[in-house]
This record gives structure tokens, C-alpha cells and sequence, in this order.
């Protein structure tokens, strides 16, 4: 033996599908949200930006000189 449930019909013809008297209105506020969320995202990446540029290559520590390597080449100079 099966059990079918129905529902019962809704004869209210008012009904519009969810579209009364309030549908549509958020789209406007909605659209000027999107675009300051926009326009703040696209500052936060050019600020981003601006500060990566100023970090080093490479965070890693510089290797040891050893003493036997100078650290700066000694400059000779000849005399004619």
C-alpha cells in the first residue's frame, strides 16, 4: 500500500510568484554596494603593491664571509 501526499492548491490568485510588492527594490543599493566594494579592493591591491615593492629579495640571512676572502678588493695602483 503507498501513501501519496498532496498539497493542498493555493486558489489565492494574488499570489505573483514572489514578486509584490518589494521585489526589486535592493538591486539599486545592491549595485551601489558592489561598486564601493569594488572601488575599496582595488585600493587595497594598489596599496599592496606599494608595499611589497619595498621588501627584500630574500628574507633568508646573508652567508658568513670567511676572513681569508676580503671583503673588499684591495685596489693596487701602479706606478709608470
Amino acid at each position: 500500500m503507498a501513501l501519496v501526499a498532496v498539497q493542498p492548491s493555493n486558489t489565492n490568485d494574488d499570489d505573483k510568484g514572489g514578486q509584490g510588492e518589494d521585489f526589486g527594490k535592493s538591486s539599486p543599493v545592491g549595485l551601489v554596494l558592489l561598486i564601493v566594494f569594488f572601488i575599496a579592493v582595488f585600493f587595497l591591491v594598489k596599496s599592496m603593491n606599494k608595499h611589497i615593492k619595498g621588501l627584500p629579495a630574500s628574507f633568508d640571512e646573508p652567508a658568513e664571509v670567511s676572513k681569508e676572502t676580503p671583503a673588499e678588493p684591495s685596489a693596487t695602483k701602479e706606478k709608470d
